[in-house]
């Protein structure tokens, strides 16, 4: 069928089909309202209102740190991923449009990066960072890294609802200390202030 054979109209808040020409034996038809949507413009446009992003349906985890950094947040994420890198960690995905980057998760004893839902053979000492770059004032940016561990292993529910955040004492917070220290090195930071 042509799209003029099977067009909509507007009509009040709903849609009803084309009327056919009077008299007409091809079966054409012709808009009764000011404007026509064929179904391939309906289908682009919902396809163009997709919320994709990268970021989880999450936010970070209260106790995670953060810092006010000097910078756009398009500047942060990707100096972020080149300080992630030189720490061995694998990145799974990162976004200068979003502010955000997320690694596999990563043993810290083995050096050894695992991919989600992966056997893991150390639950205590692998951890996960994500890291949030949100815009705060205009050129500054609040930069949060949380690390998570799992406690235990149930693919049956849902990744998040296994995580902890990483106790202070652990080497994974002192990873993120040190990713921290160093976008402040970086970008510049208020002194004294690691957290707006």
């Amino acid at each position: 069928m042509r799209n003029s054979e099977i067009g909509l109209r507007n009509c009040g808040g709903g849609f009803e089909p084309l009327r056919p020409l009077p008299g007409s034996t091809t079966g054409r038809s012709i808009p009764t309202s000011a404007f026509r949507i064929p179904h391939f413009a309906l289908i682009l446009l919902l396809a163009s209102c997709n919320p994709a992003t990268t970021r989880p349906d999450f936010y970070p985890l209260p106790q995670a740190p953060r810092a006010l950094l000097f910078a756009r947040r398009e500047r942060v994420i990707p100096i972020l991923e080149t300080l992630v890198t030189a720490e061995s960690l694998r990145v799974k995905r990162a976004s200068t449009v979003d502010g955000y980057l997320e690694t596999d998760w990563y043993d810290l004893r083995t050096h050894r990066s695992y991919r989600d839902n992966g056997y893991v053979p150390d639950l205590a000492h692998t951890v996960k960072l994500r890291c949030w770059a949100d815009p705060y004032v205009p050129s500054r940016t609040i930069l949060t890294i949380e690390a998570v561990y799992r406690p235990r292993y149930d693919p049956s529910r849902v990744e998040r609802e296994l995580e902890a955040i990483v106790p202070l004492d652990r080497e994974g917070h002192a990873l993120v200390e040190s990713l921290l220290k160093r976008a402040r090195e970086r970008f510049g930071s208020p002194k004294g202030a690691h957290s707006p």
